[in-house]
């Protein structure tokens, strides 16, 4: 049996549509912004998050040309990096869906996305977003 898994849902709160833009996000590590971090970021529309990203890597791509700490160091820096962005990869996104007009709406625990739908809309197909 899959574990649960724990989903934010961020409804838009002036849509027409009936699931009003419903957005659903996983809470947890990101491993496609572990390991897509840049493209991961322009993915979900993070534009200023993907220019940070891109910023920093180059900067320590610099810091490892100039400063030489070692092959081991400047990996294990890199992986640090990687493992920070993937976890605070969805808290992103979610600042970012609020900044665009999206509540949150609650939390549901599902194995899948698909899963998490259905017992999201089940449950709130008719409930207002504050």
């Amino acid at each position: 049996m899959a574990r649960p898994k724990l989903y934010t849902v961020h409804l838009r709160a002036w849509s027409n549509e009936a699931d009003r833009d419903a957005e659903f996000v996983r809470e947890g590590f990101s491993w496609g912004a572990f390991v897509f971090s840049v493209f991961w970021a322009l993915w979900n529309r993070l534009w200023i998050v993907a220019l940070l990203i891109a910023g920093a890597l180059a900067a320590l791509a610099l810091a490892e040309e100039f400063l030489e700490p070692g092959l081991v160091l400047a990996h294990a820096i890199s992986l640090a990096v990687s493992v920070w962005i993937g976890f605070e990869a969805n808290d992103w996104r979610r600042e970012s869906l609020k900044r665009r007009g999206y509540a949150e709406a609650g939390i549901v625990a599902a194995t899948s996305l698909a899963e998490a739908e259905f017992r999201f809309f089940s449950r709130h197909a008719a409930t207002p977003v504050a």
